[in-house]
């Protein structure tokens, strides 16, 4: 895990004329959150409003301005965390000195404050239409690792553009599409895949401050109807319904099969309604000491109490002030692995020898390996696992070359 003592945090204005100017000995507060269901990161912090080189803080820091936070681990990492522009700009004058507090949000603000009404025609891709949004509301892509599935001619009136993206993510999502993120890095929007980052970090008692944990039947969807166009008289005929997880009522949802979608891609949407929403939900809030690059998105392995396996962040606050972060968590879909909780990601273990493996599946190419102690950098509790070679081993010293995938009952 990171040494919360080494964590250091920059912040930045920068100017009109591009000039960037350092500011953090003047911030008292500091803190940003990517919340779920919204696209854009909000940072805020609070300043002395003292006089500086360039005039009093609040001369340089103005509505509108560009705020980036940059951290260091004093290692591995260093480099930007979060940004945003001003959008509330407060000085905050008493008799023994000034503040001043803002509230910023980064590029895909606009796309969550700004309505449109948008028309897609017959057959147009996912990504396609995703990037005209931002064309034309000047928001530059990054990278797109999301879905591109075809969809039936879709209108969107007085809705907002985040909300358009979000949803032909999810018509995605029903016709076999990965689940996504939308969100911003540097400056640039970018979809990605749950759980698309290369370091999985593991959660324990031991290196969180609380766990909760509850069980919700709030969303349940346990029924859909699937119907077709409305006639004349403005009456839709029922074309299916799928039954699921009735035993706690029943919770409808109507599907309306697309006046180009053939019945069976129609059913096969529902059913996609009932995988994704026709099942208990589990929710875990986690507060522990800050990773300032933990983001939304990201797969995190939760080992403590009643909460075990692999979780997606779909929400995160990073707090600077205090070193920590709260983490709102949903269950990840089941991998099928067990690590049996007695070993995890850091830990140092005996390598017996064998084979390591250049993946964790059943067909990866094997080479020899000997003996020796080992830190275990992925586990089987975590998604992306073949299975096959559940455990990924690098040595810790030069008595073993141990570097790959291995098998269970390798080490101990």
């Amino acid at each position: 895990m990171v040494d919360v003592a080494k964590l250091k945090y920059s912040v930045s204005v920068i100017g009109d004329d591009g000039t960037q100017y350092n500011i953090k000995n003047y911030i008292e507060a500091l803190g940003w959150e990517e919340a779920n269901k919204e696209i854009s990161m909000r940072l805020t912090f609070k300043a002395r409003n003292d006089t500086t080189s360039k005039g009093q803080l609040s001369s340089v820091v103005k509505l509108g301005s560009l705020i980036v936070v940059t951290a260091s681990d004093g290692s591995s990492f260093n480099g930007e965390v979060a940004r945003g522009f001003v959008e509330k700009w407060n000085p905050q004058d008493r008799n023994s000195a000034s503040d001043l507090s803002c509230i910023c949000y980064d590029e895909l603000y606009k796309l969550q404050k700004s309505q449109d009404n948008v028309y897609l025609p017959d057959g147009t891709g996912t990504q396609s239409a995703i990037q005209k949004i931002l064309d034309e509301w000047g928001v530059t892509l990054g990278q797109y690792k999301g879905p591109n599935a075809t969809h039936g001619k879709l209108t969107f009136k007085n809705k907002y553009l985040s909300d358009i993206m979000l949803e032909l993510l999810d018509d995605a999502v029903k016709k076999g599409g990965e689940k996504c993120v939308i969100r911003a890095t540097k400056g640039k929007a970018e979809i990605v895949p749950l759980g698309g980052n290369d370091d999985v970090y593991v959660f324990k008692l031991d290196n969180t401050i609380s766990v909760s944990n509850s069980l919700s039947t709030e969303d349940l969807v346990t029924k859909v109807k699937v119907v077709g166009q409305e006639n004349k008289s403005g009456q839709s005929k029922v074309e299916a319904t799928l039954d699921g997880l009735t035993q706690y009522g029943t919770r409808q949802r109507i599907y309306r099969r697309g006046s180009d979608e053939k019945l069976a891609d129609a059913k096969s949407a529902a059913q996609a309604i009932l995988d994704e929403d026709g099942k208990v939900v589990e929710e875990v809030s986690v507060n522990t000491p800050d990773i300032p690059w933990l983001r939304k998105g990201h797969l995190v392995c939760l080992k403590a109490g009643t909460s075990q396996g692999s979780y997606y962040v779909r929400g995160v606050v990073h707090n600077a002030e205090s070193l920590t972060m709260t983490l709102d968590l949903l269950k990840a879909p089941d991998d099928g692995g067990d690590s049996g909780g007695k070993h995890s990601v850091g830990d140092i273990v005996n390598f017996h020898g064998g084979t390591h493996y250049v993946s964790s599946y059943a067909d990866a190419k094997g080479y020899k390996a000997t003996a020796g102690k080992a830190k275990i950098t992925k586990d089987p509790s975590c998604a992306k696992n073949g299975g096959a070679h559940p455990w990924h081993l690098i040595h810790v010293d030069s008595s073993s070359n141990v570097y790959g995938w291995v098998d269970e009952g390798t080490f101990d």
